[in-house]
């Protein structure tokens, strides 16, 4: 019986919402998208007309629905005063002109003043000055809460510590600049770590990292663009206060008052845009008047005042000559093509992803094709099309290989989703993704232990898998490449540090299929030792709130299986930590499950570090004080949270106390 168009809109709304999730997840979390924002916008408005057509389809989850990415959990996380929403974008100047007619519905008999302003590609932030001072900054996270960055923040050369205005919000973008894109890439290269996608990519990882000493060594920059807390009645009075207050701004906007104006300065602008040292994607229109704005109002998203134009991405021809087949950590088959070096997007391109079998064959993209190729410096080269009259007859269909390209093991097809995997765990492709992931800062963080060590430790057979890490002595050592003593006694003492790494960590290093970092840190949590997370059932695992079904099979399936098994009980004869040490400690430091903590003012230790010892033992780290708030931890100079713990009765601990309390 065929199925109805309601049958086939709710499985199109299910496959678009899990890849849209996917998506938002590899970009606002990962920093390391996969497809452009062209595609990525196709994807979205499908969807969003999906729901349109069928509202009683519409999830309460979905990511239509939502704002950016949720935060991440190595950072405390910040309420912001007023929602950070996302904006409603297009390609189309006949969309800036359906635009401009809803406003002129919305705001009937007056004039319309727009502003506009170069589309920066960076990082949303937040920050909050109060008496004059710097005193948080917050990522956009999910529109509502966003993680406090504050540390890294301040050591950002063009942000000012300290302000001539008593209290303000004020909101920008993040940025790396071109010229310290292209050094960082190149000093990455270098020391054979991977590569950034794009300087975007970059600035996410950037505020990302633990240590403010590295933020400050990669140069990133900041724009303002609005502020909560100025006497001004229109935006274009907020960007001229912002200058003098000494804010750094964009170099041009443009006022507008007709859509004739409008496009004219999205013109203009796409004319002298790639001379800024920061990437920009588009333009914003913006109603300039903040008593039209409050008339005009917002979607449950976006509001009906603003719009974002996206310039169409720069896309050159060339020939596909090849395609090949990487083998990832997991196993994944992924097909890249090789191509003909084209100069696109501001770099040279030779290599561009694919994404997987099913998408070759939908394209039909064949070996020897004519392509169009995507980059626009913001984004991972990527096939778009395929000029196929210009075929030849003499082009090759593409077939994923039956056995894996490193090795020659067999491959599954996964039936449930689109990914070829080889089984073979010793496959030297696998090894070697697997090392690389397992040492890599967010997991082992195994100092020295990077790609070119990997590659030769693996090539000459001295690590076949991640145990093999702990059998490397100095002997071994001493047969490799630019390996002299003192830097063979400095990996072996990264790898011996590592050994005392937190649980989650080494949950995290495994690399179980679809178990990232928050789900190590939950089973860690709820576990307490990776001989009771071996034990669990599939029940206990699916009951996890953060788990779920898949992954909890994922989880349960990688802990049955022998070979797996016979590797941890090589890293336990290694003697990494299991959780035992985790549960001495907590033992020590008493239960602090259940509570909530707010931590404020400066400390002995980084903000991040204490509080993953509080996630440790249990306790919940958010960023603003409420009724709802146990302990607020204060350093030195705590400000305005201090004063409300006091004024709601919230118990405030010193760091003598805490020490006491956590043990």
């Amino acid at each position: 019986m065929p199925r109805s168009e309601k049958e086939k809109a709710a499985a199109r709304i299910a496959e678009l919402s899990r890849r849209i999730e996917e998506h938002n997840r590899l970009y606002y979390e990962e920093a390391a998208p996969v497809v452009s924002d062209r595609e990525y916008d196709a994807l979205y408005r499908e969807l969003a007309g999906l729901e349109k057509e069928f509202p009683d389809l519409v999830r309460a989850d979905s990511p239509a629905r939502r704002v950016g990415g949720k935060p991440l959990e190595a950072f405390t996380q910040i309420t912001h005063r007023t929602p950070m929403l996302s904006l409603d974008n297009t390609y189309s100047e006949g969309e800036i002109a359906a635009f401009f007619t809803r406003l002129q519905k919305l705001l009937p008999g007056g004039r319309i003043d727009t502003v506009i302003e170069p589309k920066i590609d960076g990082v949303a932030i937040s920050l909050l000055y109060e008496n004059g001072k710097l005193k948080c900054a917050a990522t956009r996270g999910d529109g509502t809460t966003g993680d406090d960055v504050t540390r890294n923040v301040r050591t950002i050369e063009n942000v000012p510590l300290e302000i001539d205005a008593d209290s303000l919000e004020v909101r920008g973008e993040i940025y790396l600049p071109k010229s310290r894109f292209k050094m960082l890439n190149t000093e990455r290269e270098q020391a054979g770590e991977t590569l950034f996608a794009n300087p975007r990519n970059a600035a996410a990882g950037s505020l990302k990292q633990l240590d403010p000493a590295i933020v400050r060594r990669r140069g990133l920059k900041a724009i303002f663009y609005g502020a909560e807390g100025m006497a001004a009645g229109s935006h274009h009075e907020v960007l001229e206060l912002l200058k003098k207050t000494g804010l750094p701004t964009a170099e041009r906007y443009w006022k507008a008052s007709s859509l004739e104006k409008v496009l004219e300065a999205i013109h203009e602008l796409d004319a002298i845009r790639h001379s800024f040292d920061y990437e920009t994607d588009g333009a914003v229109i913006k109603v300039d008047s903040f008593q039209q704005r409050r008339i005009a109002g917002f979607t449950s998203k976006a509001p009906r005042w603003a719009m974002a134009y996206k310039y169409e991405p720069e896309r050159m021809e060339t020939r596909l000559l090849d395609i090949v087949v990487q083998v990832g950590r997991t196993g994944a088959l992924t097909p890249v093509a090789d191509l003909e070096p084209v100069f696109v997007g501001g770099s040279t391109v030779a290599r561009a992803t694919l994404h997987n079998e099913e998408e070759i064959h939908r394209k039909d993209i064949r070996i020897g094709d004519v392509v169009v190729v995507e980059k626009a410096g913001e984004v991972i080269p990527a096939v778009v099309d395929v000029k196929k009259e210009r075929r030849s007859g003499k082009e090759k269909t593409f077939h994923m290989p039956e056995t894996c390209p490193s090795c020659g093991g067999n491959v599954f097809r996964d039936p449930e989703q689109v990914a070829v995997r080889c089984m073979n765990v010793s496959c030297p492709a696998q090894v070697r993704r697997r090392l690389e992931h397992f040492a890599s800062r967010g997991a082992m963080d195994i100092e020295g232990l990077g790609e070119a060590m990997v590659e030769q430790l693996v090539e000459r057979g001295l690590a076949k898998e991640i145990a093999g890490i702990y059998a490397l002595d100095e002997e071994k050592l001493s047969s490799l490449e630019r390996m002299g003593p003192k830097s063979a006694a400095n990996l072996l003492a990264g790898i011996q540090e590592s050994k005392a790494r937190p649980l989650w960590r080494l949950l995290f290093g495994l690399g179980i299929l679809h178990a990232g970092a928050t789900a190590a840190r939950s089973l860690a949590r709820t576990f307490h030792t990776l001989d009771a997370l071996m034990a669990a059932s599939l029940d206990d695992l699916q009951r996890i709130p953060d788990i779920g079904e898949v992954m909890g099979r994922s989880i349960h399936t990688y802990f049955q299986d022998a070979g797996n098994r016979a590797l941890v009980e090589k890293l336990r004869r290694a003697g990494l930590n299991f959780g035992e040490k985790d549960e001495r400690v907590a033992a020590v430091a008493g239960n602090l499950e259940k509570t909530t903590w707010v931590i404020t003012g400066t400390l002995s230790r980084p903000r991040e570090e204490i509080a993953e010892i509080i996630r440790q033992r249990g306790g919940k780290v958010i960023g603003a004080v409420s009724k709802k708030t146990t302990y607020l931890l204060a350093g030195e100079e705590a400000g305005s949270k201090l004063r409300k713990a006091g004024d709601l009765g919230v118990k405030v601990l010193r760091e003598p106390e805490f020490w006491a309390l956590a043990g």
